[in-house]
């Protein structure tokens, strides 16, 4: 990412990564709480599930204080285990420790987790002394009836009495802690199947969190794992290149792994070329990125100032490349930005006002940023703009679009209806006539161009 907190760098890495985040949702301080989300169920032996690592996420937020808000729980987000004992559809392909943890809000006074380290509850750290080491002065113990907690379940407390028999007289196993860390680890990385007519899985995991909090014990609270995958990962982009491909899970395969051979050659973009650098600070191709007024949430826009564009001389072989890097940069952030990772969409707008229809729209580097836009981002267009065109030349215009497939062109708008416009993408009429133009516009909505400029 350019912006890094204070920090820009001129290289563009491209922002999706297939590695998860983890959050684990504490039910210490309230054991009767409710998560305070609506949660989806993938146990439906479909094919678009084949990616999905549990059987349940998280498919929209309640309203109010909850517990998913206080500890930053998102739309996308799946559960993979309950209480160290995992729900997932196959193994993890990271380790937990390897992961970076956003859980927000956590309660370290009341979490009380064993993690294999001396950790104890509460957060605190490992004990200064180890209980072989030290004496033990405890008199009238009952050996057999005492039991401990142990972060997870309660046990019953063996002690060796010299004679290598446990208390009650029964054996016990001595595993070192590197085995217990082992052994929770691949609790907790459980694969869990279920009849492929779906439902079972889905089922044992609501009846574990019923279980675990109708005991409404605070020793042994309820503790949710989920793990938060990027927008293009195959978690969330698998269903997205099926849908292209009208379900067939070959093609559609050879389309998603064509997707990531792409994305391997074509970032990082290094945006400091000056040709780049100068279509940039033209905004030549921009954004226009605004809450929309309508309750419907409108996707953001990807700007291409066409008149800007064909002065520049568009048709050329290398500034096409930098219009399809800056378009790729624009696309990739503001699908970054999200609110629901499983279907992100943005819009695109090509603005040709100033544009000579008499001599010919140059179709070209549209040709180009479709070559690109349709293998790699199937399924994110919400609708394509163009405008201003007037009514006689919409069916030319129509023809030099033929190059794009029938499922996408349903999409496109063709007009000189300023009012349709403002309807179909959610911007404020109004201020676009203040502004004096669609250009104006998109530099009062300019919010991350700017991080893309160096001089």
């Amino acid at each position: 990412m350019t912006d890094n907190g204070n920090h820009r760098t001129p290289i563009f890495e491209g922002l999706s990564l297939e590695e998860p985040s983890i959050l684990t949702i504490s039910f210490a301080s309230d054991p009767t709480a409710s998560l305070g989300v609506k949660l989806c169920n993938h146990d439906n032996g479909l094919t678009n599930e084949m990616f999905l690592p549990g059987y349940a996420s998280v498919g929209g937020m309640l309203d109010g204080e909850t517990l998913a808000r206080k500890h930053g729980v998102k739309v996308g987000d799946y559960i993979v285990a309950v209480n160290g004992e995992g729900f997932r559809r196959f193994p993890p392909d990271f380790q937990d420790e390897n992961l970076k943890d956003i859980t927000e809000g956590l309660d370290l006074i009341n979490l009380s987790v064993e993690n294999g380290n001396g950790k104890a509850a509460g957060g605190q750290g490992p004990p200064d002394f180890q209980d072989e080491n030290l004496k033990d002065i405890t008199e009238g113990l009952d050996l057999i009836n005492l039991s401990v907690e142990n972060g997870n379940n309660a046990a019953n407390l063996t002690v060796e009495n010299g004679n290598g028999k446990a208390a009650g007289g029964q054996g016990e196993e001595m595993i070192t802690d590197k085995e217990k860390e082992q052994r929770e680890r691949d609790l907790k990385g459980r694969v869990v199947t279920g009849k492929k007519s779906g439902g079972e899985v889905y089922e044992k995991l609501l009846a574990k969190i019923r279980e675990i909090k109708t005991t409404k014990s605070p020793a042994n609270p309820l503790l949710i794992s989920l793990e938060r995958y990027m927008w293009d990962s195959r978690v969330h982009s698998w269903s997205r290149f099926l849908s292209a491909r009208n379900g067939n899970v070959p093609e559609a395969m050879t389309l998603i792994q064509g997707h990531e051979r792409w994305r391997n050659e074509f970032f990082p973009i290094d945006l400091t070329e000056p040709s780049l650098q100068k279509l940039l600070k033209a905004h030549a191709v921009s954004e226009i990125d605004i809450e929309s007024e309508e309750e419907e949430e409108k996707a953001p826009v990807v700007y291409i100032d066409f008149a800007k564009l064909q002065a520049m001389g568009v048709e050329s072989d290398s500034l096409s490349i930098d219009v399809v890097k800056a378009f790729v940069v624009y696309t990739e952030t503001l699908l970054s930005k999200s609110s629901d990772p499983r279907g992100p969409k943005t819009s695109q707008f090509v603005d040709l006002t100033g544009v000579s229809f008499k001599q010919g729209l140059q179709p070209g580097v549209l040709k180009k940023l479709y070559a690109t836009f349709e293998p790699n981002y199937p399924e994110t267009l919400e609708k394509m703009v163009l405008y201003p065109v007037p009514k006689i030349m919409v069916r030319v215009v129509n023809a030099m679009l033929s190059f794009v497939n029938e499922h996408t062109r349903k999409k496109f708008i063709i007009t000189d209806d300023l009012v349709l416009v403002c309807k179909e993408l959610g911007w404020n009429l109004k201020e676009i006539e203040t502004c004096g133009s669609v250009n104006g516009y998109m530099k009062k909505h300019l919010k991350h161009g700017l991080s893309f400029v160096f001089d």
